[in-house]
């Protein structure tokens, strides 16, 4: 055992993450597809936000552990809201109530306030989220070069701005601290449009294939609750930014079209964004 390292804690795409030192801490080690660089830039993002102010692990440093790189953060005692979604589901059915909505509104109301903190932040010194975005749905293999020309024309001619974005909002990421939300994994954030942000969270609730793993209620679940959680959320973001659902719309294309080189989406996921893209594109 390496000294400093402890158990494995969670595993990603990218990373796996143990225990670090006493516990307090953990370390984010990086799997052999991930270059050192994306390492880097992830402690980069989260410092930055960090010195914002907002509600992310502590950032330390990068280490080497046995030639594998990795960073380390302060470790957050917190639950997951997808977990807490899967088992207020398991519960419920369990008991044969039927589902609460006030339950994803209080979950809406937690995302919404995150999400409006994080993105009241201009920053320099990020990733422009527009050419991300841009490079992303050159490299997407599931449209043809036509359907990707016509989303990039989407796609610049859409405003411009400089907010700070995560990059990946996903209930995943958004830990449960008492009655506080702290959100993880940095390694995508930009700055641009929060639009875009917002548009991946809309994307992801509409459309999600939850693991093989999870349980069958969670599904059920979240079928039945899909457009409800994205009007719940959209209603407390917009009383608290302006920015409303018609100014997300025609970011749906463009960030649906940059999802289809993600990793962690299963290939039925990306079946149903070409499906919605091309829709989009067949409407315009």
């Amino acid at each position: 055992m390496v000294h400093g390292l402890g158990n494995k804690i969670g595993e990603g795409g990218c990373a796996e993450v143990f225990e670090w030192e006493d516990g307090s801490k953990i370390i984010k080690l990086a799997k052999p597809n991930t270059i050192p660089a994306a390492i880097q830039a992830e402690l980069h993002h989260c410092r930055i936000a960090w010195a914002c102010g907002l509600p992310v692990p502590r950032p330390y440093d990068l280490v080497n552990v046995e030639g594998r790189s990795g960073v380390v953060f302060e470790r957050i005692y917190g639950e997951p809201i997808i977990k807490r979604f899967v088992d207020r589901a398991v519960e419920q059915s369990r008991l044969q109530q039927p589902i609460d909505i006030m339950d994803d509104y209080v979950d809406a109301e937690i995302t919404a306030q995150l999400f409006h903190q994080i993105h009241s932040h201009s920053v320099a010194d990020m990733p422009s989220q527009r050419e991300n975005i841009r490079n992303d749905i050159h490299r997407a293999q599931y449209l043809t070069e036509a359907e990707k020309a016509a989303v990039i024309a989407e796609l610049d001619r859409l405003p411009i701005r400089q907010q700070l974005c995560h990059g990946d909002p996903n209930p995943g990421n958004i830990l449960l601290r008492n009655d506080d939300a702290v959100i993880i994994d940095w390694n995508n954030a930009s700055t641009g449009n929060p639009e875009a942000d917002l548009a991946e969270y809309v994307i992801m609730i509409r459309y999600a294939i939850l693991p093989p793993h999870l349980p069958n209620e969670a599904s059920v679940a979240l079928d039945a609750t899909r457009e409800t959680s994205i009007r719940l959320f959209m209603e407390k973001y917009e009383k608290l930014s302006g920015i409303s659902y018609a100014d997300i719309e025609p970011w749906i294309a463009p960030v649906a079209a940059r999802k289809l080189v993600a990793d962690g989406i299963s290939e039925e996921e990306k079946v149903l964004l070409i499906k919605e893209i091309r829709r989009r594109l067949r409407i315009r």
